[in-house]
């Protein structure tokens, strides 16, 4: 009775055993694989975005010391507008004179090379139909010297055979073809895109406003340093910033994955002075609404932290095997996305909430000369760049 018991519990151990033996090889198969793809990535981001690890760094601790300023002592209101002046001027112009552009390039350059390969594996097909009448063509040449006589004079006098003629027209049908189906979805995609963006932080602003007006008595008005009253919430008015500040990390990412240093620069610049009033006046919020220091800092950290991660991922999103999986440029789309964000936020928040400190709600000269400066900055320092 042992002897059959053991004869039926040792098969069922063995394939247990078995069992587990596998399902351990697999799970140490998966940490493998998975610790390989981390080790991708953090050498792509060393390699290849170094001066985005740079700028990032730079974004935060531009951030967060320009919160601390308030805390630490005051700076007028005169200049903070200044300020806020030239950073709207900067989104403007770098949203029209480097972002669009840009973004547009990337898309046509990614539509090119699309067409290119279409159009070369098409060629090659029918290539192959053409090689076939060749090899009937020189079969006849050799059996009549005459028709041979007759081709020789043809090549001589530039002309082409019927078969190499066929091929051309075929090729130039093919090009023509797939640039006009193309061109069409690319020129929708430029406009579409651009819009999404400029929608998509008006839903968020909307968005904000409605669910803050259920709380109290005060809330900055994002992307600005000014305090106007609207109901209190410190954590809805720190999460629209984010979202904005989040927007911006993705213009980033999008500069820093065309290669493209120049580009970089001017896109950090636009945001940086865009993102410095911002924190100033989110940390003058705070305080004005009695929050303790140490909550100011932590909500301060959280929107420091926002654009820089969200640069960083949008960056190894765009380098990744996901991009190849679409018919059109994800960095292209990504820049146009990000430069409707930036038209939305220095069209509609921070230029009329300059505006309306006048009652005439006129800029006066000097920061209408501020403005200008910021509009055309972008303007010169991509005078140099060529693609």
């Amino acid at each position: 009775m042992k002897s059959t018991t053991c004869s039926t519990l040792c098969p069922t151990l063995g394939n247990q055993l078995h069992t587990n033996i596998e399902n351990d090889s697999c799970f140490i198969n998966l940490q493998e694989n998975i610790l390989i793809l981390f080790l991708k990535t953090t050498i792509i981001i060393m390699s290849e975005s170094f001066m985005l690890s740079m700028f990032s760094l730079a974004m935060f601790l531009g951030s967060y010391l320009s919160g601390l300023i308030p805390l630490a002592f005051s700076l007028s209101e005169t200049k903070m507008r200044y300020i806020t002046v030239l950073g709207a001027g900067l989104l403007v112009g770098t949203a029209l004179a480097v972002i669009i552009p840009e973004g547009v390039h990337a898309l046509y350059m990614s539509e090119l090379e699309t067409n290119q390969m279409q159009i070369q594996h098409e060629f090659h097909a029918d290539h192959k139909v053409v090689g076939r009448h060749l090899n009937h063509i020189d079969h006849d040449v050799k059996l009549d010297a005459e028709h041979d006589t007759k081709i020789d004079s043809d090549i001589k006098g530039d002309a082409l055979p019927p078969a190499h003629q066929h091929t051309a027209d075929r090729t130039r049908e093919l090009g023509s073809e797939f640039v006009h189906k193309h061109s069409d979805t690319t020129h929708s995609a430029i406009g579409v895109t651009l819009i999404l963006g400029f929608v998509f932080m008006l839903i968020v602003d909307n968005c904000g406003s409605r669910i803050i007006r259920h709380h109290g008595s005060q809330v900055l008005d994002s992307s600005s340093t000014v305090i106007i009253n609207k109901p209190k919430a410190t954590w809805t008015a720190t999460l629209g910033l984010v979202v904005h500040a989040a927007a911006d990390g993705i213009a980033l990412g999008a500069a820093s994955a065309t290669s493209r240093f120049n580009v970089e620069l001017i896109v950090f610049m636009a945001i940086m002075l865009h993102k410095a009033p911002a924190a100033f006046g989110l940390v003058s919020f705070l305080m004005s609404d009695g929050v303790d220091r140490k909550r100011i800092r932590r909500h301060l950290l959280i929107f420091s932290l926002a654009a820089p991660l969200m640069a960083i991922f949008t960056f190894v999103l765009l380098k990744s095997r996901i991009r190849d999986t679409y018919s059109v440029d994800s960095t292209g789309l990504a820049m146009l996305f990000s430069a409707g964000t930036f038209l939305f936020v220095a069209t509609v928040h921070v230029l009329p909430e300059v505006q309306s400190h006048y009652d005439d709600r006129q800029f006066r000269a000097i920061e209408l000369l501020i403005l200008i400066i910021g509009c055309c900055f972008p303007i010169i320092l991509s005078m140099g760049h060529k693609h």
